[in-house]
């Protein structure tokens, strides 16, 4: 049996890197998490990780502000996960990860594909880029992987902003709700990661999630709920220009999402292109097969 790589989580106590720790340990990688001193006295993070030592992962101290530690932590292993925030409501650091040599994974919208996302909510995608650069001008073995729309976000609301919990009596869609978006179980995220990290079909190209049953739209959402709850929900819509016209006013962090949620909703951006080899770019869920994803319906049935 060929030997699997020692990996290295960096934001192993995050919304997704804890469950990069879990799959990695699952799939049976010698698994590092990067301990970072500045966590300080958040004792929820320090107790998570230390759960982690207890499952058989192993900690090394290292800070994205000190070099040499950072070094002496990648020297240990053979692939590097960076799983640190990119979403501005909670902590944006998408640019720390240039401290790091590193190979990469990467989550959500392909920044590739979004030269044209509008301001501010582009940022995201331009610091996406700027690490990529570096990664590729230092000729570092990498993969990217584009993983959608985080079902824990996203099915929770019906895909409406600013909700993470279904409603049982009415919904605001977006246009005709008729755009489509692929969303993805965030424990499923972490094992289509794990399993790419050793696969020679996947070296220096862009891993796109998109399982074929989670391809749907605003509104063949909404339906499932109503047949989870047997109740029709009461609609409204809200066009795109009035989309846009509500971002005025909004904090900074609030119009990032909102750019997001324009791109994704409005505009199909996640589902409007094919995947093309010659584009550096594989579909996970044609890779690996075996791994039996999670669908929109099984995952909605969480919220009755």
């Amino acid at each position: 049996m060929e030997k699997k790589s020692k990996v290295l989580i960096v934001g192993g106590t995050g919304y997704l890197g804890k469950r990069l720790v879990k799959a990695s340990l699952v799939e049976g990688h010698e698994t590092y998490v990067l301990y970072r001193p500045e966590i300080g006295v958040d004792i929820e993070k320090v107790q998570l990780l230390l759960s982690f030592k207890e499952q058989g992962a192993k900690l090394v101290t290292g800070s994205l502000h000190d070099h040499q530690s950072l070094v002496n932590a990648v020297k240990q292993v053979d692939v590097v996960i960076s799983a640190i925030s990119g979403v501005h409501i909670r902590s944006h650091q998408i640019l720390l990860q240039l401290k790091l040599r590193f190979l990469p994974s990467e989550f959500g919208t392909d920044p590739a594909r979004m030269e044209h996302a509008l301001e501010p909510g582009r940022v995201t995608f331009d610091d996406k880029m700027v690490v990529r650069k570096a990664i590729e001008d230092a000729n570092i073995p990498h993969t990217y992987v584009s993983a959608n729309c985080f079902a824990g976000y996203f099915l929770g609301g019906l895909y409406q902003l600013g909700t993470i919990m279904p409603s049982r009596d009415s919904v605001i869609l977006y246009g005709d709700g008729s755009v489509k978006a692929i969303t993805v179980d965030e424990d499923d995220i972490a094992k289509y990661t794990i399993k790419s990290i050793d696969d020679p079909r996947t070296l220096n190209k862009t891993v796109y999630i998109r399982p074929p049953e989670n391809i749907l739209s605003q509104l063949e959402i909404v339906q499932i709920w109503e047949q989870l709850i047997g109740k029709e929900l009461k609609k409204s819509s809200i066009s795109a220009e009035q989309f846009l016209s509500s971002m005025k006013g909004q904090s900074y962090a609030e119009q990032v999402g909102m750019v997001h949620y324009y791109h994704v909703c409005f505009e199909g951006c996640l589902a409007n292109f094919e995947i093309k080899e010659e584009d550096d770019g594989v579909e996970a869920c044609k890779l690996y097969p075996e791994v039996k994803y999670t669908t929109v319906y099984q995952y909605m049935k969480r919220y009755l």
